[in-house]
């Protein structure tokens, strides 16, 4: 089952996941981590902007950050996800070092893959299908119906059972490290942010049944998944 909720504009959509977000968070044992995993594009940074302006003292206790992708560039550069969210999340909310566990994009491909998924195992609540499995998964969508980096026609993204792997991507910076289909299959809770009425026809595709995009086979490949829009389909 998909749900799926259209807003008048992207801030209206960037609101409602904020305090949707904190209400989730709000309701959890603070004694459990609670794992999320961080896109990037232009909704996050508003989604962060409102969350800082929401959040209550204590409401991230305890959650650790991972990310859905990440380009392979250093974490100071303006295409990193992590300094993204650094910038506008971590920072104004003062999250410790420990609860951040960033792709270390310093360090080989192989080690920075290796890293991540270990310290997610380590982190996530369970597993499931032999994958970890993370709390709350936040996706952009591309007007390709691209999902994190899992690009169309990635036939080794497909085959793959990995956690997390490198893959190049169609437009620059082209390296990336991904979550597979299989640890987005796993989450327990996936939200697709989408933004933009280009993006129209591409969640229409994903939404048919056999979908071959990357969307459709994350939301076929899972009971629940909920996407939000500032757009109709």
């Amino acid at each position: 089952m998909t749900g799926y909720t259209a807003f008048a504009d992207k801030v209206e959509l960037a609101r409602h996941a904020a305090a949707l977000w904190l209400e989730r968070l709000a309701k959890r044992d603070p004694a459990k981590p609670f794992t999320v995993a961080l896109s990037g594009g232009r909704i996050p940074r508003l989604l962060y902007e409102l969350v800082v302006a929401q959040a209550r003292p204590g409401a991230f206790d305890n959650v650790h950050f991972f990310w859905g992708d990440e380009r392979f560039v250093p974490a100071t550069d303006d295409e990193s996800n992590f300094k993204l969210a650094d910038e506008g999340l971590f920072q104004p909310l003062q999250i410790p070092l420990g609860q951040v566990h960033r792709v270390l994009t310093d360090r080989s491909e192989a080690e920075a893959v290796q890293v991540a998924a270990d310290e997610l195992q380590q982190f996530a609540g369970g597993q499931a299908l032999g994958q970890p499995v993370i709390d709350l998964v936040f996706l952009g969508m591309g007007e390709d119906a691209h999902v994190a980096s899992l690009f169309p026609g990635d036939t080794e993204a497909i085959d793959s059972q990995a956690v997390y792997l490198a893959v190049t991507g169609p437009k620059p910076p082209p390296r990336r490290i991904t979550l597979g289909y299989p640890a987005l299959a796993a989450a327990r809770e996936v939200w697709v942010l989408a933004s933009g009425e280009g993006k129209a026809g591409a969640l229409r595709d994903s939404l048919t049944a056999g979908s071959d995009t990357p969307l459709g086979r994350v939301l076929h490949s899972r009971e629940q998944t909920e996407i939000f829009t500032d757009f109709e389909v």
